[in-house]
């Protein structure tokens, strides 16, 4: 079996969320895919049909299902987790600009939370602990007189996708980036 996630969309080219192959075939198998693309990525072999063939789904790495998402694109706000919120910073420091192992980094509150800072995309970036909890502390960047190196932004949906997964394809990938805004860090 295959440790590959398939990238499922309405029948829109919509992404819904990744499944695993065997969700993937299941849903092929229920005759609910409207068209997939890309390549195939896992084999799942049946019992014997009527005239004796033993049945086979070919599982694509994207696959359309009939229907479309009653949701407005605008309006969606991805969540915030230190994994997402490093990726979008290239696991870089917003303060001392050095990349770090996500380990060593922390989800830094710009405006800090022991004062009303929220957990948001436009309050939170990436920073080491040096940065964090030795210069910065409980302090607001002007206070403890650094700056940030680059800006906080709230990824888009398409870009969540790409956030909520380490294991794309490239072909998954090709597809996501397409629809990814210009200014957007994942295209650094």
């Amino acid at each position: 079996m295959s440790n590959q996630h398939v990238l499922k969309l309405d029948i829109g080219g919509i992404p819904q969320d990744w499944l695993t192959p065997r969700e993937a075939a299941e849903l092929i198998a229920k005759d609910l895919m409207a068209w997939s693309l890309g390549e195939v990525i896992d084999v799942f072999h049946g019992g014997m049909n009527r005239s004796g063939n033993r049945t086979v789904i070919e599982v694509p790495s994207i696959l359309a299902v009939q229907g479309s998402a009653q949701i407005h694109l605008p309006d969606i706000i991805p969540g915030v987790t230190h994994e997402k919120l490093f990726w979008r910073d290239r696991n870089m420091c917003a303060y001392c600009a050095q990349t770090f192992h996500p380990r060593d980094l922390q989800a830094e509150h710009i405006h800090p939370e022991s004062r009303g800072g929220l957990w948001s995309w436009m309050n939170l970036v990436a920073a080491c602990n040096t940065c964090n909890q030795i210069k910065k502390k409980n302090m607001t960047p002007e206070e403890a007189g650094m700056k940030l190196h680059y800006l906080p932004y709230v990824p888009s949906y398409w870009e969540d996708f790409i956030l909520r997964s380490r294991n794309i394809k490239a072909d998954q990938m090709d597809f996501l980036m397409a629809s990814v805004p210009a200014h957007s860090r994942l295209r650094m």
